[in-house]
C-alpha cells in the first residue's frame, strides 16, 4: 500500500479549516480529517462545506462514537464524509452497528484502540469486528497529564510494530508524535500518517500553527511519499 498522508483539522471555526485545508491540497496531504474540535464546532455543516469544497478527496470525521453508532455514520456520510471513526472502547454491538452503516453507506471505518488495557488485543478486536483500518492512539489528556505527573511521555510508537504485526488491516499511529517520528511511521508499516497536533496545529489554542506551513507540508509529504509501497498485515 503506498503511503497515504492525512491532515487533521483539530480547528474550532470552518473557515480556517477550509483555508488551511487547501493548503493542505496544495501541498500533496491525500486526506482531509475533520478533528473532533471542528465536528463540536460545526458539525455536519462542518463536513458538508468541507465536501463542497474539495470534491472526491476522502474526509475523515474524527466522531470518536460510542455509541448510537448506525445513525452517527449515516449522518456524516450523506454530509460527505468517506471514513468515520469508533472507539474500541465502545460496546461490540456498537462497532458492529458503525461497521454495518458503512456498508450501507459505502464508508470505511477506521477503529481506534486510544485507552484500551492491552492495546494490540484492542486492534484484533476492531478487526475481528469488521473495521477498514486500526487507529493506534495515546490521547491527549493521557499524554500530558502523565508528562505534568514527571513520567516519561507514552507514545504510539511504543507498540507501534507489535500492533501493524497483529492485524491485517492498515494501521494509523496517532498521539504526539514528532515530525520525524510521523514521517518514520511507515518504516514500522503504518503507512497512514496523520499530521495534526503539534505539527500542523497549535496543540493548546487548537488554530493553525505559525510559519510557512504550505512549505513544510510539502516536504513532509514528499518524503512520506517517497517511501512506496508499504507492506499491509501479519509479517
Amino acid at each position: 500500500m503506498k503511503p497515504i498522508v492525512q491532515i487533521s483539522l483539530d480547528l474550532t471555526n470552518i473557515d480556517e479549516a477550509l483555508e488551511t485545508a487547501a493548503l493542505a491540497m496544495r501541498a500533496g496531504v491525500d486526506w482531509l480529517e475533520v478533528g473532533t474540535p471542528l465536528i463540536l464546532a460545526e458539525g455536519l455543516h462542518g463536513v458538508r462545506k468541507l465536501r463542497e469544497a474539495f470534491p472526491g478527496v476522502p474526509i475523515v470525521a474524527d466522531l470518536k462514537t460510542m455509541d448510537g453508532g448506525y445513525l452517527e455514520a449515516e449522518m456524516m456520510a450523506k454530509a460527505g464524509a468517506t471514513h468515520v471513526v469508533v472507539m474500541a472502547r465502545a460496546h461490540a454491538e456498537t462497532i458492529k452497528c458503525v461497521v454495518q452503516a458503512g456498508r450501507d453507506f459505502g464508508v470505511k471505518v477506521m477503529g481506534d484502540n486510544m485507552v484500551c488495557e492491552d492495546m494490540v488485543e484492542g486492534a484484533k478486536w476492531l478487526e475481528d469486528l469488521g473495521c477498514d483500518y486500526v487507529i493506534h492512539h495515546i490521547g491527549y489528556d493521557e499524554r500530558r497529564g502523565i508528562a505534568a505527573n514527571g513520567f516519561r511521555m507514552p507514545s504510539p510508537l511504543d507498540q507501534l510494530k507489535e500492533v501493524v504485526q497483529a492485524v491485517n488491516i492498515p494501521v494509523q499511529a496517532v498521539g504526539g508524535l514528532s515530525l520525524e517520528q510521523a514521517i518514520r511511521c511507515p518504516e514500522f508499516g503504518a503507512p497512514l500518517v496523520v499530521l495534526g497536533a503539534p505539527l500542523t496545529i497549535d496543540a493548546d489554542a487548537f488554530k493553525t500553527a505559525d510559519g510557512d506551513l504550505e512549505s513544510s507540508l510539502r516536504l513532509i509529504c514528499e518524503k512520506i511519499h517517497a517511501y512506496g509501497d508499504v507492506k499491509v498485515g501479519k509479517r
